[in-house]
């Protein structure tokens, strides 16, 4: 492909709303532009990068046996009521009316359509497991789209989702996803970790979130030093704390004016804040509930709302509830006499002679122990702490290190959440109707693209992995418009290139040689050949590998033997 004929608006200076790294060179490099806050129009060469990456896709799902539809992006009100989620879903989802005032949505998600068709479509148990995968557009109204195609309203996904009479059938296929997702990682060249996730209201025990790793990511992953645990941090444990020991410190009641934070109360108390235990009180199913943990500990909201009794998603009660519940204000809240329902996370269960609130305004208690002071009989001992790095690993594997990481795939078990309501069931050897369990599999097609490019950069531009680049390699001819020698020897290498496999870029413009060269490092194709004048008189051309540091000359005849060696 000549240069001077495809659109590649490349930038010098980095736009100043794009925030993180792959905003900015996929905006420098001409691969997208923007449209809308969080809406894109990819141009030529981040469409090839997109194509390429659902190649690699496609060929995995294919080789793990799914099966590709396609559905479509507006979607019925009607199967979003079956399930519920038309009433429940936020301003997220997008809806619109027909000219017959029938309500649609633009789908965020496509659990639904599926359901229905396997319904409609799958009768008997033989036809189990089944699954089904589509690269398709999504579109979510978010209320704060930013980082680019990272998090935009409207982005590409690669969603398949699959049908089981049993556990076992699921389990298997679980698997078989969990392989796929990995390999297809690995041949795009990433470093990337599979974590444990949480599944968040859909249920199931088997959940993972596929990450890129990179500076940038929005999330933190969690490791063991020594072992193979690995987890997001809202699914992250730490080891169960070590025997808690006898306290001997006598209960003591202090006024503490003003205190009102576990900072204020260990510099007016002189405790340890691992020894200041603090009182949380959230919205309840039947009124509110008191979580207590250590003063160095942050409450892990998502361990939290799957509590029993607690309103998920989990809601904090407000100063007026509180004081109605215990009779003070927020930091004035303890365990001692608290009658309320009271978890306990088990680190707080460890300490012995804490500091807490004493449930009136302005004092506090001192030498306060579990069982003396509040019978452990009448609380419940539960993990609601979010893992802190350096914490002891599970398993004794070590200890907790971190991670940041771009989520580009999830996949987990939906369970019988849309299949028993739209009554998605087969009949099973017996003649018996079962109805189906199901799993989902999602992956981020254009977040894929930022998040290879956030791991594959350098100050110049960006470095595309093989596997993934637009072309495969970046022609650059000097003078091309003015020299007939470097037009020829520049075009007789496209043409032995093209007939070896490879997918050349032809900088033919009549651009200065080091305009050429910035856009070459900016686009960032895995190969360079530089032709000129000057290396032509002594029969060669300069070769470079994006991620070298120096180039090299070659033979003009030897050039996809270079390549290939």
């Amino acid at each position: 492909m000549r240069q001077s004929q495809l659109l590649i608006p490349t930038l010098k200076e980095n736009p100043a709303d794009a925030e993180v790294i792959s905003h900015r060179l996929m905006l420098r490099s001409g691969l997208i532009r923007q449209l809308a806050s969080g809406l894109y129009t990819w141009l030529p060469m981040g469409l090839k990068v997109i194509r390429r990456i659902e190649a690699i896709v496609r060929e995995e799902l294919e080789r793990s046996g799914v099966q590709e539809v396609l559905m479509p992006v507006v979607q019925p009100a009607e199967l979003w009521e079956e399930t519920g989620r038309w009433a429940k879903m936020g301003p997220e989802l997008c809806r619109l009316k027909d000219r017959h005032d029938r309500d649609f949505c633009l789908g965020p998600t496509h659990e639904e359509v599926i359901t229905d068709l396997f319904r409609r479509e799958v009768q008997s148990y033989r036809s189990l497991p089944v699954n089904f995968f589509q690269i398709q557009t999504k579109f979510r109204d978010e209320v704060r789209p930013r980082f680019g195609v990272m998090r935009a309203r409207e982005f590409t996904m690669k969603d398949a989702y699959s049908f089981h009479l049993d556990q076992a059938c699921f389990d298997a296929t679980y698997k078989e996803m969990y392989d796929c997702y990995s390999r297809i990682l690995t041949r795009m060249g990433l470093d990337f970790r599979a974590v444990q996730a949480d599944s968040g209201n859909i249920g199931g025990d088997n959940s993972h979130e596929f990450h890129v790793l990179a500076q940038s990511g929005e999330d933190t992953i969690v490791f063991a030093s020594d072992g193979d645990y690995a987890a997001n941090l809202e699914k992250a444990t730490a080891a169960p704390p070590p025997e808690r020991s006898e306290g001997n410190e006598v209960l003591q009641r202090i006024p503490t004016p003003g205190v009102r934070t576990i900072e204020q109360l260990v510099e007016f108390t002189g405790a340890d804040a691992h020894r200041c235990l603090k009182t949380l009180i959230v919205a309840g199913d039947d009124g509110p509930v008191a979580l207590v943990l250590r003063g160095n500990d942050t409450l892990n909201d998502i361990k939290a709302a799957k509590l029993d009794g607690v309103t998920s998603p989990l809601r904090m009660a407000t100063e007026a509830e509180v004081r109605s519940a215990v009779g003070c204000a927020p930091g004035s809240i303890g365990p001692v006499n608290l009658k309320l329902p009271t978890y306990i996370d088990r680190y707080a269960a460890n300490v012995a002679d804490f500091v807490c609130g004493a449930n009136e305004d302005d004092v506090h208690l001192t030498g306060v122990n579990w069982q003396r002071d509040v019978p452990l009989a009448e609380v419940s001992i539960v993990d609601i702490r979010t893992a802190q790095e350096g914490d002891p690993a599970p398993n004794g594997q070590g200890t907790l290190r971190f991670l940041r990481g771009i989520e580009v795939g999830h996949i987990f078990q939906l369970d019988r959440v849309y299949s028993a309501p739209m009554n998605a069931a087969v009949l099973d050897p017996d003649g018996k109707s079962i109805v189906t369990i199901m799993g989902c599999y999602g992956m981020g097609i254009t977040r894929l693209v930022a998040a290879i490019i956030e791991q594959n950069h350098d100050d110049n531009g960006i470095c595309w992995p093989e596997p993934l680049s637009p072309y495969d390699v970046h022609v650059v001819a000097l003078n091309y418009e003015r020299s007939e020698a470097v037009q020829q020897a520049a075009n007789d290498i496209e043409v032995r290139l093209t007939q070896a496999g490879y997918n050349v870029l032809l900088d033919d413009r009549g651009e200065r040689p080091g305009v050429k060269f910035a856009d070459a490092d900016l686009i960032g194709l895995p190969h360079r050949i530089t032709v000129g004048e000057r290396g032509l008189k002594e029969g060669t051309v300069e070769y470079r590998r994006r991620t070298d540091s120096d180039n090299r000359n070659v033979p003009l005849d030897g050039v996809v033997e270079c390549l290939r060696g």
